[in-house]
């Protein structure tokens, strides 16, 4: 059985694509790949097979055209690679981690009243979401 690994940055944009569709050929993926940047056919048949083999897609072999899926939802891969960084970059400190990106990234008015309101939520339920 294939081990489930963390996705490149390339298997991301991929996964984007599948995430968005549910489930597409390599055609398919190949074709709105080919409108953000310039790659190959055979460059993204190899990295759909290696993320079939690492685990991230699923491959329905019924058809001709073989149709990958994602096998985990975008919130469960983001939760994962979350909870990787965090352990990782920041030694398991949340606070070091949102004050990283609040420090890095501009936020709007709306952005920050979000924000604000999940960690209202999460002291209601007791330090937890």
């Amino acid at each position: 059985m294939a081990q489930t690994t963390q996705p490149t940055p390339a298997e991301l944009e991929i996964l984007d694509i599948l995430w968005d569709r549910k489930k597409a050929t390599v055609r398919e993926v190949f074709e709105e790949l080919g409108s953000r940047k310039s790659s190959t056919y055979t460059t993204v048949l190899k990295f759909m097979q290696i993320m079939q083999a690492k685990g991230l897609v699923i491959r329905d072999e019924k058809d001709k055209a073989h149709v990958y899926r994602p096998k985990s939802t975008q919130r469960q891969t983001q939760t994962k690679l979350v909870g990787t960084l965090l352990e990782k970059a920041f030694r398991g400190s949340a606070l070091s981690l949102v004050q990283h990106v609040l420090e890095t990234k501009p936020t709007t008015p709306e952005e920050l009243a979000a924000i604000r309101q999940l960690i209202d939520e999460v002291e209601a339920k007791g330090g937890r979401k």
